[in-house]
């Protein structure tokens, strides 16, 4: 290398500046082009705008093809989880979005046992991540875990149904809980503040621990500090959801149109559909750290305490071994493995003869 290329390459960099200040740098290039992933569970009654709401704060139609059971069929309805997902991108910033759904979810007469499923699901998930995590290949693993779930809230009661309370208990261990109260726009401003502090005081006497914002740093800024306390005390957050483009003094809103007026769902002053969303996409990082920092890791410690990966349903393989359905995938990623191994070291004993 001559002595100009040399002193070309060294004009480059300011005298005791490393360079390593652009890591940051670095790391966005590189999220940005692996893109995101993210799991949104939705539970509650049916007709409480759980779909419409979804739609709404993604500009997308997540359910084309749903259709609604009548009232016969929601009384043999059992609890299912639907995942619908969907590739959004916005200024280049891919995100693979998950929206699990739970329709049936106390519709029944007796509901003692309609959370048993979520339960299972997101459990299920979790041991999904667990073995992916502990396979051969951990390249692409692909993250299905729950990471958030909307919790909704009935506007027509007195606070939290004892389904409510349960539910909530059930699963404030295993996934980030917030509370929404749904159909906000039925309800007076003053009606509104009372349930929303009573279903606060009730969440806080039995125990139930709800996703909780993170508290800021002395060095953020005023603003952002401004915006975390609005977002705190929104909590549990009063919303409606719609899908309907409407025209109000010249320009064109997100809303639904009644007799005495509309309800603009991005208006602050409407309902708190602005507060969600930027709950949401401002701390979907902050999400998912819980989620793998905290439920994960309990339900990985829970599994190692037990002595290994949790048994699923057993199967027999061709040998008569008893097997589960994931060791099943395990021992066939290990067969194929085998056999391209052995095809590779078949075309180098060919490859050698012919030499």
């Amino acid at each position: 290398m001559s002595s100009d290329s040399v002193k070309n390459f060294s004009s480059l960099e300011t005298p005791g500046y490393v360079g390593f200040a652009n890591l940051p740098n670095q790391v966005h290039r590189k999220s940005v082009k692996k893109g995101f992933e993210f799991t949104l569970m939705v539970v509650g009654e049916s007709g409480l705008g759980k779909s419409t709401l979804v739609n709404a704060l993604f500009l997308t139609d997540l359910y084309p093809e749903r259709q609604v059971p009548d009232a016969t069929e929601k009384m043999k309805q059992t609890v299912k989880l639907e995942p619908s997902t969907v590739e959004i991108e916005e200024r280049g910033v891919k995100l693979r979005l998950t929206v699990v759904d739970t329709p049936g979810f106390g519709d029944a007469i007796d509901n003692t046992d309609s959370f048993s499923a979520i339960i299972r699901y997101i459990d299920d998930q979790f041991e999904r991540f667990l073995r992916d995590e502990s396979g051969l290949n951990r390249k692409n693993i692909m993250d299905n875990r729950i990471h958030c779930c909307f919790y909704f809230i009935s506007p027509f009661g007195h606070g939290l149904k004892p389904l409510d309370i349960e539910f909530m208990k059930q699963l404030h261990n295993k996934v980030n809980i917030v509370p929404v109260i749904a159909k906000a726009d039925v309800l007076t401003k003053k009606e509104m503040l009372r349930l929303k502090k009573k279903v606060m005081d009730e969440i806080q006497e039995n125990g139930i621990r709800i996703y909780s914002l993170p508290e800021c740093d002395s060095d953020e800024d005023e603003e952002y500090k401004e915006q975390v306390r609005q977002l705190k005390q929104a909590v549990p957050f009063a919303v409606c959801g719609a899908n309907t483009m409407l025209e109000v003094r010249g320009r064109k809103v997100r809303g639904r149109l009644y007799p005495w007026g509309v309800v603009e769902v991005e208006n602050p002053e409407h309902c708190d559909f602005i507060k969600l969303r930027t709950m949401l996409i401002t701390h979907m990082q902050d999400l998912q750290e819980i989620t793998q920092q905290v439920h994960y890791e309990n339900y990985r410690s829970e599994c190692l305490a037990k002595g290994g990966l949790p048994k699923r349903n057993t199967i027999v393989d061709e040998k008569g071994a008893a097997t589960s359905d994931k060791d099943r995938i395990l021992l066939e990623k290990e067969a194929e493995l085998k056999r391209m191994q052995e095809m590779i070291a078949a075309m180098q004993a060919k490859m050698h003869q012919q030499q």
